[in-house]
């Protein structure tokens, strides 16, 4: 059940960041700060859930570090866009990966336990690549705002190590 609803934000990811590769329609600065927000936001509020219903303290301290770092990013990207006078605008990437967001949120609500220990971490483990990947391949690539490419660059050095926690985390878990 849990994969279902990873795939599906993979999915959806996927195909909104193939769709924003196309040269015709190349992110802007200001839908790619949406969209890394959007990510972080997505995060944070998949960590909160893990805190109130986990109890496992490998599961819990890793929720504990994305809140912390997920938050510090996104409040460095806030000060960033008003420093920069850019209102970030939200764009079909945002959009996909709020409603994914949205519907593995409920269908996480219904796991306890284990079974959700093991979601949350499996889940996690794949929104680190997808998000990793895009930042890699599109995000970073296609900003032309040097502020916001090092802004970006930080945190995929910060998430790839998310990455790696996630994946240990899982691996404990089995």
């Amino acid at each position: 059940m849990s994969s279902r609803f990873t795939i599906a934000a993979i999915a959806a990811f996927a195909v909104a960041s193939a769709a924003a590769a196309q040269p015709a329609a190349k992110p802007t600065d200001p839908q790619i700060a949406h969209i890394a927000y959007t990510a972080g936001v997505i995060d944070i509020a998949a960590a909160k859930q893990a805190l109130a219903k986990s109890k496992n303290a490998q599961v819990r301290s890793f929720a504990e570090e994305m809140v912390r770092d997920h938050q510090a990013v996104n409040d460095k990207a806030l000060a960033l866009v008003k420093k920069l006078h850019v209102t970030p605008q939200d764009n079909p990437t945002s959009q996909a990966l709020s409603a994914a967001a949205k519907q593995k949120l409920h269908d996480y609500a219904a796991l306890s336990g284990h079974a959700f220990d093991v979601a949350y971490a499996n889940n996690e483990v794949a929104y680190h690549k997808t998000v990793n990947g895009a930042l890699e391949s599109t995000l970073i690539p296609d900003s032309q705002n040097a502020e916001l490419k090092s802004l970006l660059q930080t945190g995929l050095k910060l998430f790839q190590m998310h990455e790696q926690h996630a994946e240990q985390v899982a691996a404990a878990l089995k």
